[in-house]
């Protein structure tokens, strides 16, 4: 179950989604992409209406923005962008970009004269206070405060820009043949090229609009959708070469040390986030906007941060310091707020000690008296999840989040109003109850995938997106339908690539079900080559893994002891779901080892933890080796007593594999009942058990489980042997021969194998 305190962390540049930014001393300039943009505004102008349809006149105005808005292009992409929205001006945009270029200086000095006159007359082409009058002004203003020799290195830059797009504008009309006979270089080529252009065009630092924008779509795009954001690396390339123009602006440094969150750089990461609170200190940023107050509260957020990301590489002695720092200075200020959020990260800290849910209640009491709902729902929905482990019921669990959502919706808090959904499913799996969590799962999805953010993003890319699809391709895998759980694992690279931040998500995931897939067809030296990548993951969840691999290969003495450190392990840390999977592989270790008496307080006690936690379905599977083991004492009359109370939920919610599992024991302690029964009682018993068998074998089919139908083939061939059935004892013999040479059977007993 993912934390729901991995978003809890002041972000300074992020307000409902806006990021502020300020660039510190840096102001418009003229350079040679914006001439060409001048250029383009200027055409659209003297172009009429009858010469441009009004589809392209809509496109040349959605694409104005972020021409005004972005980072300087290459000439060649320019033209790019301009011809799919309107062939006829790109080819105007050309021309006088060429004759400007190619003649002589006053050309460019008549050019910007002649852009006054957009707003003469009584109606103007262009309004002073609109966005494209904005722009016009300024570049005004900036290319008249040149003095010469900066007019004749502009009118230089111009020339070599002209000529770098023309260059490229060569190279693209090459002969076919020779693009054929060497296509993978000349894309090669092609890109570095384009990196020179944009070394020629992108020279110079970014102006205040180009940098606010260029920050706040980055941060948006790390938040919502981490793949359409710039690579790690070429982001802190564009952020070095930012600061190198300006080292005191303090939001380049915070978008840094996000970027550096990325790819787990601690030491990068501390390294930037400290620089940004140095620099919103040095620059005096908030103590103008708060007087001297802005001081400490730059220092608390900074202590605060900083526990933050020594918490999130798991550095907690560090992070308490850091935390006991940021509240003495809180208090000092008496900032309720930044001590709401100590408080937060104090439960975070210390939420493995017995008496962590006091704090936890007493933070989302006091978050509600300052009315911080964003604090109270993280509260709220923390508190769930620590009682969902302690095995409250689900109908008090639910209430609790309803209450939670309400705030969500309230305060249009529409991250967790995601975060609480992923928090329903991965409850309802806790529980045992795969049909809602599918429900949940899907309503998710649904609702993530029709809510579009800023910049043509799809908020569909965070933590709970990537939750709810795990569990379906879990649940999906567990169903036998592998093709469906392949799709929604290519589905979960694509969205998070390996170096995003929620990837080991799917990367465990997709271990998992790779090993079981392994595990059920007798691959055991394919699961074990898993258990590595595993490990490296979820170390218990590997451990596990291991034993489990062990004792298919009937190493009985290494899985014992592989399993009793794993249980002490898990008791410390209260893993109550973890402890009983392992008490349920010590009983099947037990019964192997031809000791089934010693299996029965086992089972006893994973049933008794699995009742007080409520995990139903881990309670079904315990009576199910409960009945097994009362099989192999000879008591099949109480065996299959026991299953009537287990088989339902199995056959509701239960994977397919335990479904036949389910199935096959049903039809064992139905042969083994039928002993004592009268010969015309004892054939309608036979031809029962064969029918659950046939069942049982259906279901091993799908998850294609040969070792476990190798099993039930071998029976059926006894069963049909006792009933006088030739032609299907013999199919059934020449199956399991078949599968018997395939699988050898390791030398464990058919019979005595659940």
């Amino acid at each position: 179950m993912a934390s729901v305190h991995e978003s809890l962390y002041f972000n300074p540049m992020m307000t409902n989604g806006v990021v502020h930014a300020n660039v510190f001393g840096i102001k418009d300039w003229v350079t040679p992409y914006k001439i060409a943009v001048l250029v383009l505004l200027n055409e659209m102008g003297r172009t009429g209406e009858g010469a441009v349809s009004l589809m392209e006149r809509r496109r040349l105005n959605q694409l104005l923005l972020p021409l005004l808005q972005g980072p300087d292009i290459t000439l060649s992409k320019l033209y790019k962008l301009i011809e799919d929205s309107c062939p006829q001006l790109a080819n105007s945009v050309q021309i006088r970009i060429k004759l400007m270029a190619e003649g002589e200086l006053k050309d460019m000095e008549q050019f910007f004269d002649d852009l006054t006159d957009s707003f003469s007359g009584t109606e103007p082409e262009v309004h002073k206070t609109s966005v494209v009058g904005l722009f016009l002004r300024h570049m005004i203003l900036a290319y008249s405060k040149l003095s010469f020799s900066q007019v004749f290195k502009l009118y230089t830059a111009l020339q070599q820009y002209f000529q770098s797009g023309e260059k490229k504008a060569g190279d693209a009309e090459m002969e076919p043949a020779a693009r054929e006979d060497g296509e993978r270089n000349m894309e090669k080529e092609e890109l570095d090229v384009s990196v020179r252009e944009e070394e020629v065009s992108c020279s110079g630092p970014l102006s205040q609009k180009q940098a606010e924008f260029f920050l706040s779509q980055q941060a948006s795009l790390l938040k919502n959708d981490e793949t359409k954001a710039l690579t790690p690396a070429s982001l802190q390339k564009e952020l070095n070469n930012l600061l190198k123009f300006n080292p005191d602006f303090a939001e380049a440094h915070y978008l840094s040390y996000l970027n550096n969150l990325r790819v787990q750089d601690v030491f990068s990461s501390t390294h930037s986030l400290l620089h940004y609170f140095d620099r919103l200190i040095l620059t005096g940023a908030e103590s103008k906007s708060n007087g001297e107050e802005g001081y400490g509260r730059s220092l608390r957020y900074a202590a605060l941060n900083l526990a933050a990301l020594h918490c999130r590489f798991g550095h907690y002695q560090q992070a308490e310091l850091a935390l006991q720092e940021a509240i003495r200075i809180a208090q000092e200020s008496n900032d309720h707020v930044c001590l709401q959020h100590c408080l937060s990260w104090l439960y975070v800290l210390g939420q493995k000690r017995s008496d962590s849910y006091v704090l936890l209640e007493h933070s989302v009491k006091k978050a509600v008296h300052f009315g911080l709902p964003y604090l109270a729902s993280l509260g709220i929905q923390s508190l769930v999840q620590q009682r969902a482990f302690a095995g409250k019921t689900a109908n008090k669990l639910m209430d609790a989040l309803k209450d939670s959502d309400l705030l969500h919706w309230k305060h249009s808090l529409s991250e967790l109003i995601d975060i609480s959904i992923a928090q329903k499913t991965a409850i309802w799996r806790l529980y045992g109850r795969s049909t809602m969590a599918l429900q949940q799962a899907q309503m998710l999805l649904s609702m993530n995938s029709l809510e579009s953010v800023n910049s043509g993003v799809q908020q569909n890319n965070t933590e709970s997106f990537a939750v709810a699809l795990c569990h379906l391709a879990e649940l999906h895998a567990e169903q036998g339908c592998f093709a469906a759980a392949s799709e929604v694992l290519k589905h979960l690279k694509e969205r998070f690539p390996p170096n995003s931040q929620h990837a080991q998500l799917w990367m465990l995931c997709d271990q998992k079900i790779q090993f079981d897939r392994a595990m059920n067809d007798g691959k055991f030296h394919l699961a074990d080559s898993l258990v590595t990548g595993i490990t490296a993951l979820n170390s218990i969840e590997g451990v596990y893994r291991k034993a489990v691999v062990l004792q298919a290969q009937n190493q009985m003495s290494e899985a014992h002891k592989l399993l009793q450190k794993l249980l002490s392990y898990c008791e410390k840390l209260k893993n109550t779901e973890m402890v009983i999977s392992v008490l349920l592989s010590v009983a099947e270790l037990y019964w192997r080892s031809a000791s089934p008496t010693i299996a029965m307080p086992v089972l006893l006690q994973a049933l008794a933890l699995s009742k007080e936690y409520r995990l139903q379905y881990l309670a079904s599977e315990t009576v199910l080796n409960l009945a097994f083991a009362q099989l192999i004492l000879g008591i099949p009359e109480q065996a299959l007593t026991l299953l009537h109370m287990a088989i339902e939920p199995i056959l509701a919610d239960g994977a397919i594999l335990d479904k036949g599992r389910a199935m096959f024991l049903v039809a064992k302690c139905q042969v083994a009942s039928a002993a004592s029964y009268e010969p015309p009682k004892r054939a309608e018993a036979l031809e029962a058990a064969i029918e659950n068998l046939n069942e049982a074998k259906n279901y091993f089919a799908k998850v294609d489980c040969k070792e476990r139908i190798r099993d039930v083939v071998y029976f059926q061939a006894r069963l049909y042997h006792a009933l006088g059935k030739t032609q299907e004892r013999n199919r059934c013999a020449m199956l399991f021969r078949q599968l018997h040479q395939e699988l050898p059977s390791h030398g464990v007993p058919l019979i005595n194998h659940l």
